[in-house]
């Protein structure tokens, strides 16, 4: 016990460092949302923000919950947020002692070997460099909490099956194995998507349990009816739904470089990458800029990708062989089964992101279990001053590494310029690097980066539109800028951060009177947007595109023009707030009339939205409704009624 709490207080404080680090990429957009409506102060605005989550299909509503505990609105200071992810962390790893405990209870290790083996494992893991990334990067807390309840379910599971191998209590070990499994999938799955693998680690957990000649292990198993519904079903239904998202096309991911095959082949590779990244550590690794990762085109090319897959197979036989090794061998093959069964949501068919260090927080769950026990071995067999010195070589290395890295994390900035640095393959660390030349006043060396960011990616609508808006901002652009990026637009993908760079765009130009020429060259740009089969089955630039369309013609003085585009958005974004911001943009552009066309349409859509979609209460909404509707009704009044108010 007091190695376990001296583990837990050298983690937290090797992970201080970094809780003076700031926001990174997706936490604003997860984030902002709580400071819509002046924060989350209301039942309607609670129900709102927990779900409403776009992270996922599910929507992750025990992770957003667990934000409120850290704020209620927006803007704020990034500490509590990443204070909790530490104590998160924390438990996450307590946990997995547990977990483990269990585990090597159910291998039949001995106790005094178990309970050793359990508290290395759980500091190997703690405290390995990889998991800050997921631990201080603060959205990453979805990741987090499905790895806590993840391992606490794992731990019920196990305990229960210890309780039906010691031939007790039946009844109390079924309790105990339904219960954990049913309770912390549910939790797990509703913090992030890859909880729904826990029966499926049980599973995995119960094949690599040690086997020999003369045990019989029928004994031990559940009844195969329990396992069919709590272990089989689970697990096949998993599946099924990955099955359900292979797609060969090569379009299947218009936002993706690669395609489903190209992802599954490079992935052989990558999983690679993690076990070397994790067996061998170092201060940082590759960082969030991923988008340049090269991926794999056929099983030769580059070659590693044959002998990557090679290497897979080969990984998923050991397990088997291990196992007949004896409690020692079963530690080698559930540090292997596990790892590629916990991947198997995140790193095969699903259309995400090609390498993120945070996938393997679950991942590498067992993975030091095999040295952990190899050190025990070594105790018992040669010498415990020997094992007990290289058990404190590991973690004084370990932490030494995580100190470092934390306190790279401390200081957002210069991090997020480092890995830029040490990406040079990748469009969004050439975004970064201009970005910050920018703000540092450096406009020729910034724009010297994006000029030669043009030439080296050409595909890439990201570095093409940052450009165009760097231009825009310091009224650089001219009509052939303009249409360089249009013309470049046929051979580009969209990226998701291509639709931020074209609505900052339009929101400048909305606000600048003397700006026609260039809104009139970026209704041109959307048209070519408009024209293109991948952006088209983009849902986030379909939606934005009549959004877009509608702010530039009312400040061409069209209104009546911008309506059905205006409208479209309305009905296809499905947000009140959203809705009702239009109608204050068109009031305020003097086109009260047309305001109250947009009102009554908003109107008709607040019907339509469910109780938990909206931030506030219909009768709230109606109320904000009947006060702009009496001011644009006034305001139409004073302009004689006409809707012609102002000049077309």
């Amino acid at each position: 016990m007091i190695f376990f709490c001296l583990m837990l207080m050298l983690v937290f404080i090797l992970y201080t460092p970094g809780l003076k680090g700031g926001y990174l990429f997706d936490d604003e957009p997860n984030l902002f949302p709580m400071g819509i409506r002046g924060g989350v102060t209301t039942w309607e605005a609670f129900r709102a923000f927990v779900f409403q989550g776009h992270s996922g299909p599910l929507g992750r509503p025990i992770s957003l919950a667990s934000f409120l505990l850290n704020a209620q609105t927006w803007p704020v200071d990034p500490y509590a947020f990443k204070l909790t992810n530490i104590c998160i962390h924390l438990l996450a790893g307590a946990m997995l002692c547990w977990a483990t405990l269990n585990l090597l209870r159910f291998y039949g290790v001995p106790e005094q070997h178990a309970r050793w083996a359990a508290l290395l494992n759980m500091s190997f893991w703690m405290l390995h460099p990889f998991m800050v990334s997921t631990t201080l990067y603060i959205v990453q807390r979805m990741a987090q909490l499905s790895a806590l309840f993840i391992f606490a379910g794992l731990g019920g599971y196990l305990h229960g099956r210890i309780l039906l191998k010691k031939g007790g209590e039946r009844r109390v070990a079924y309790v105990w194995m339904t219960t954990s499994l049913i309770v912390a999938t549910t939790l797990a799955t509703l913090s992030k998507e890859n909880g729904a693998l826990l029966p499926l680690l049980a599973w995995v957990i119960g094949l690599c349990h040690p086997r020999s000649k003369n045990t019989n292990h029928a004994s031990d198993n559940p009844d195969w009816k329990w396992s069919l519904l709590f272990l089989w079903l689970p697990t096949f239904a998993v599946l099924g739904v990955l099955g359900r998202s292979i797609n060969f096309s090569p379009d299947a991911w218009p936002t993706r470089p690669f395609n489903q095959m190209e992802r599954i082949l490079t992935e052989g590779r990558i999983i690679w990458e993690y076990l070397y990244q994790l067996y061998i550590p170092r201060i940082e690794g590759r960082g969030l800029f991923q988008d340049g990762y090269l991926f794999s085109t056929s099983l030769i090319k580059p070659i590693t990708t044959l002998w990557s897959f090679l290497g897979v197979a080969a990984l998923i036989g050991l397990p088997f062989w291990f196992r007949r090794k004896g409690p020692l061998g079963a530690c080698a093959a559930i540090a292997l089964l596990f790892f590629l069964a916990a991947h198997l949501m995140e790193s095969t068919v699903i259309g995400l992101e090609l390498y993120f260090e945070h996938r393997n927080y679950v991942a590498a769950a067992f993975l030091f279990l095999p040295v952990a026990m190899g050190l025990i071995v070594l105790a018992k067999k040669r010498s415990v001053v020997l094992a007990g010195s290289v058990s404190f070589l590991i973690v004084l290395t370990l932490g030494w590494l995580t100190w470092q890295r934390s306190t790279l994390w401390s200081d957002t900035e210069f991090l997020q310029n480092y890995w830029a640095v040490n990406t040079p393959d990748s469009p969004r660390a050439k975004n970064r690097l201009s970005s910050f030349l920018f703000d540092e006043g450096r406009d020729d060396e910034a724009f010297g980066i994006l000029e030669t960011a043009m030439v080296q990616f050409p595909n890439s609508s990201l570095i093409s539109m940052q450009w165009l808006l760097q231009k825009v901002l310091r009224g650089q652009a001219h009509q052939e800028d303009f249409k360089r990026v249009q013309e470049g637009l046929s051979q580009q993908r969209l990226d998701a951060q291509t639709v931020g760079g074209i609505r900052a765009i339009v929101e400048f130009l909305v606000n600048s009177p003397d700006s026609s020429k260039e809104r009139k060259s970026v209704l041109l740009i959307l048209d070519k947007m408009d024209s293109i089969k991948s952006y088209r089955a983009v849902d986030a630039f379909n939606k934005i595109s009549p959004y877009l369309r509608g702010l530039l013609l009312i400040s061409e003085r069209e209104p009546v023009k911008a309506i059905p585009f205006l409208k479209k958005a309305i009905y296809l974004y499905k947000d009140m707030d959203f809705a009702l911001s239009i109608v204050h943009f068109m009031a305020a552009n003097g086109y009260a009339a047309e305001g109250l066309i947009l009102l009554n349409e908003t109107e008709k859509m607040l019907y339509t939205l469910p109780d938990n979609g909206i931030v506030m209460s219909k009768s709230a909404y109606e109320v904000e409704i009947n006060q702009l509707g009496y001011r644009l009704q006034n305001a139409v009044k004073n302009n004689n009624g006409s809707n012609d108010n102002v000049k077309r």
